[in-house]
Formats: structure tokens, sequence, C-alpha cells
């Protein structure tokens, strides 16, 4: 599968899944993007936020995908992408309710995404990885006398 990075990923925050590199990517572009439309002269949209989160939604459930096609487990980080799902839209409802401010709010979103792609993510890709070195391998009959 050919991966197409922008930059906006730090090298460091790869996982070497690129299925999910390419959406951890795209996730980071949307809050770059997300910052600069908050510190640019118009108003901030919500429906732009909504995106992320939505995005994330399904950016989780490409990771559940990869995890069963693997035969890895997935339970407990399954948990914690619902977990953190609610918190995240709680953080926005706040913004939403003027009870938070939005660039704070965008500071949360990315401080905490490096922290779950560190802690939750790369275990998560180091078994998906090990389960697919695991798996029977088909070989195909061969053809002929």
């Amino acid at each position: 599968m050919e991966i197409n990075l922008l930059g906006v990923l730090p090298e460091a925050l790869l996982i070497d899944l690129p299925e999910i590199d390419v959406q951890h990517e795209e996730i980071f572009r949307r809050i770059e993007q997300l910052k600069a439309d908050c510190y640019g002269s118009g108003p901030v949209s919500f429906d732009e936020f909504d995106g992320l989160l939505d995005y994330l939604k399904y950016h989780f459930s490409t990771e559940e995908s990869v995890a069963a096609e693997a035969g890895a487990s997935f339970g407990e980080h399954a948990k914690i992408h619902r977990q953190n799902l609610r918190k995240l839209r709680k953080a926005f409802d706040e913004v939403r309710q003027g009870t938070r401010d939005v660039h704070s709010f965008l500071r949360y979103v990315e401080y905490w995404f490096e922290r779950h792609i560190n802690e939750e993510d790369k275990p998560f890709a180091s078994s998906v990885r090990e389960c697919r070195l695991k798996s029977p391998v088909a070989i195909l009959p061969e053809s002929g006398p």
C-alpha cells in the first residue's frame, strides 16, 4: 500500500501500519487546519470541529477492522476509544457552551492524540504486526504435473 504523508505527522509517531499512519496524518492535518482557522480573522465554524470528531470515530473503526483482520485482541483498546470520544465530545460541548476556549480545546486534542498514539496505538500496532506474522500464509497448489 502506497502512503502519502504530507509531513504533518511527526516521524516519531509513525506506527508502521500504513493504513493507520495515513489516517493519523489526516487527523493532524485537520487539527493544524483548525488551528490556522481559529487564529484567522473570521468566526470559527463548529462544523469543522464536528468533522474532526466524526473522523476520529471513523479512524477508531478502521483500527478495529485492522485488528479483526489480523486476529489481534482489541477489547481494551476499543474501550479506550469509546472513553476518549466521550471525553473529546464533552470538551467540545464546553466550547459550544462558551465554558472552554477553542484554543484550549485544540491544545487538548493535539496533546491527547500524541499521547494516544504513543501509549495505546504503538502497542496496538505491535500486536497487529505480531498477529500478521503468526497468521498462516495461504499456499497455492502447484500447477502442472
